[in-house]
């Protein structure tokens, strides 16, 4: 009989629920392992990142531009649209609600300096990156702008087998890890006294995102149903299958039959619904784009950091080009981001633990989000897509790119 895995979101409720209870009677030695392992974890997140958006934003980069034909091209920049649009349209909601429901409600400290120093790792080892993360990004759009440009596919071929090496880690080593860094982080602050009111600040940042991913597929498809002539309300619940999928699996891979079902559902023609279906899958996030930017600005707040709508044009743009790479594993996009949000936004490691945690509790809204969204998007690119004209089609597109 074939074992399934428990899915990642019950392993890190799970590993939430654990971390408040024990946290309640566990002896203070046994807590230290928990944190020692949480300090070896996060110093090696530190050396990993810029490896992880080297392999995986330089090929994929270099694969988009490789492909031929208009269509490809201009479905591309009408999806890195949609993400952008969801990025700044989340930013501008989250600037009119966060200060009436938390305002600069800092995520609270302990004030036990006693508890802090005994609540030390046994042991650290350093793990300085290699590059650090700018330098990664700037190299990785170098490399992948070099690869679309030339002819010949011997280091397209390396930086493909590269960008398996670094999806074989995040799949196999990271993601399982998280929730025994997730089990230690609410240890820890339910040793000190913070969690409960961590978890009540979570709950309000989290009614939000709901609403928002609820929101924009209303819009994109408002959109599409006033560009293709159609009602979008009934465009947006022939998709409900596809929303209702990927809400159970988490995944835009598994959901990508009933996606493709529900899009030929909305009168797309199959050669353009084959065609952009598997494509949006891998370069459409704005669910997920919307979950970060909206983690990212509550923890801003939460952390007292400062908020300036410059510094969110920067990370919106750059976030969504990484999108493109995201890896297709669960909590994949909240990885492939993590370079970004601390580059640039400044996270330090507590508010990365806790923006990876926040991210996987509601991480099938995300998807759910993404995959309905992809069929607004599909109707637009009929649309545009002229009668009788040849149709990209590549039947190895799920192969070519990761698929979130």
């Amino acid at each position: 009989m074939q074992r399934h895995k428990m899915p990642l979101l019950a392993r890190v409720a799970i590993a939430i629920v654990c971390g408040i209870l024990f946290g309640q009677f566990m002896p203070i030695r046994a807590t230290r392992i928990f944190i020692t392992f949480n300090g070896l974890f996060g110093n090696f997140l530190t050396f990993i990142i810029p490896l992880i958006i080297i392999g995986l934003v330089a090929p994929a980069i270099g694969e988009l531009g490789k492909g031929a034909g208009k269509l490809l091209l201009v479905s591309t920049l009408i999806a890195y649209g949609s993400t952008l649009f969801s990025g700044f349209f989340t930013y501008f909601s989250c600037q009119a609600i966060y200060p009436s429901i938390i305002g600069f409600e800092a995520i609270p400290q302990t004030h036990n300096e006693s508890l802090s120093v005994v609540l030390e790792p046994y042991f650290t080892i350093n793990m300085p990156a290699i590059v650090d993360v700018m330098s990664a990004l700037i190299l990785s759009f170098c490399i992948g702008i070099g690869l679309s440009l030339i002819k010949g596919q011997t280091l397209q071929n390396t930086f493909n087998d590269f960008r398996q090496i670094i999806m074989l880690i995040i799949s196999s080593v990271i993601i399982p890890l998280l929730p025994v860094y997730i089990f230690g982080m609410f240890l820890s602050m339910s040793v000190s006294g913070q969690v409960y009111s961590v978890i009540l600040l979570f709950l309000k940042v989290i009614v939000v995102v709901v609403a928002l991913h609820i929101i924009i597929p209303l819009i994109l498809f408002s959109i599409a149903g006033a560009i293709a002539k159609r009602n979008p309300l009934k465009l947006l619940k022939n998709m409900l299958p596809a929303y209702a999928t990927a809400l159970g699996t988490s995944s835009s891979a598994a959901t990508i039959p009933v996606t493709l079902q529900c899009t030929i559902s909305n009168k797309v023609r199959e050669s353009i619904a084959s065609f952009s279906v598997p494509l949006f899958a891998t370069i459409h996030l704005p669910g997920s784009t919307m979950k970060i930017v909206a983690f990212s600005l509550a923890f801003m707040y939460f952390g007292h950091l400062p908020i300036e709508f410059g510094i969110f044009i920067q990370f919106i743009f750059i976030l969504g080009i990484t999108m493109i790479a995201a890896p297709g594993v669960p909590g994949g996009a909240i990885m492939a981001a993590v370079g970004v949000i601390q580059s640039i936004l400044g996270f330090d490691e507590e508010l990365i633990g806790l923006m990876i945690t926040i991210y996987l509790a509601v991480d099938s809204f995300g998807t759910a989000c993404n995959v309905t969204c992809d069929g607004a998007l599909a109707v637009i690119i009929d649309k545009i897509a002229k009668k009788g004209k040849k149709t990209i089609y590549q039947s190895n597109i799920q192969e070519d790119f990761p698929i979130v």
